[in-house]
């Protein structure tokens, strides 16, 4: 990470997927994704896009079994990103919420970057797929992402019928609430104890 510069960049190889990530978390919301998993990719655009993060991510893995190791270690390195790229947390305004209407579908996002893992995920969802991405691997993702970030975060659906919408929904608010959660607000760490890290 550059000095005064709020980047990262991380790399993860297994014998199950090689994945390349950067982020800047004071873009302008630029995406260059390669997952391999065509709806993942849709959904890190809208992430970045919403979220005003500049974000590349170039992943292989073995889809030819299903998606499941991708996508988690993509989480992973989202998370090792943010994490990184953070620090010490200090400034941060360290709580972000976010209310977000998709259509017939409303969504319910709060983080805490407190340096505590904590994912709590309501958000059931009828279908199996959209399309080829197995719906059940956006709770996946998001427990990768908390745990790697060290964040607390929460997640509900407080309504919603269309599988689609209800996963853009949850990308597109949990973006926002970061995006809040990542302002610079002041000169000090938003904490009695000192640190935000653990």
């Amino acid at each position: 990470m550059e000095e005064n510069s709020r980047t990262s960049l991380i790399k993860r190889t297994t014998s199950e997927t090689d994945i390349s990530l950067s982020l800047n978390i004071d873009g302008r919301g630029e995406a260059n994704i390669d997952t391999g998993v065509g709806f993942l990719n849709h959904m890190l655009e809208l992430f970045a896009k919403h979220g005003g993060f500049d974000l590349t991510v170039k992943a292989s893995g073995d889809t030819y079994i299903d998606n499941h190791h991708t996508v988690e270690d993509i989480g992973i390195c989202l998370g090792d990103a943010f994490r990184e790229a953070l620090g010490d947390k200090k400034g941060i305004s360290r709580y972000g919420f976010f209310l977000l209407p998709m259509d017939e579908t409303l969504i319910e996002c709060a983080i805490d970057f407190c340096g505590r893992t904590y994912l709590n995920y309501d958000a059931p969802i009828s279908a199996v797929r959209v399309g080829e991405f197995e719906t059940e691997l956006a709770e996946e993702f998001f427990k990768a992402f908390a745990d790697r970030a060290g964040a607390n975060l929460h997640i509900v659906k407080r309504y919603g019928r269309n599988s689609h919408h209800i996963i853009e929904g949850i990308f597109k608010a949990s973006a926002r609430a970061a995006k809040m959660a990542c302002r610079i607000e002041s000169d000090e760490i938003m904490s009695t104890k000192g640190t935000l890290n653990g």
